[in-house]
């Protein structure tokens, strides 16, 4: 069983950056598809950003991060990185870093589905003041 160990969650003021970390034990990274995902209370989780092995490949993103967050690899370190920038109040949310490690697909039109991935990390805690 793979074990993801996200990290770097924090309180930051809007305006503010923040940068997530998701380290997988007991993988390597290649051809998956790796996913940043976020739940505020009350309301369902929904995708942030998605990236496909290699990590110069094309990545995706919810239109409400277009241009202010960042998803990244690094495949010699085993890890997911969300650079978030401009933070704002209605960032604040659980997020979940998740991995489809039951296929070797491309992201693609279902990257933000949260059916598709097998493995998913315990969640690290954003919060965005006014």
């Amino acid at each position: 069983q793979v074990q993801l160990v996200e990290s770097g969650g924090g309180s930051v003021q809007a305006g503010g950056s923040l940068r997530l970390s998701c380290a997988a034990a007991g993988y390597a990274y290649s051809r998956n598809c790796m996913a940043w995902f976020r739940q505020a209370p009350g309301r369902a989780r929904e995708g942030v950003a998605a990236i496909y092995g290699p990590s110069s490949s094309v990545p995706y993103y919810a239109d409400s991060v277009k241009g202010r967050f960042t998803i990244s690899k690094d495949d010699a370190q085993n890890t997911l990185y969300l650079q978030m920038n401009s933070l704002k109040p209605e960032d604040s949310a659980m997020y979940y870093c998740a991995a489809d490690f039951g296929s070797r697909e491309i992201c693609g039109g279902t990257w933000a589905l949260n059916g598709r991935y097998t493995s998913w990390g315990q969640g690290t805690q954003v919060t965005v003041s006014s």
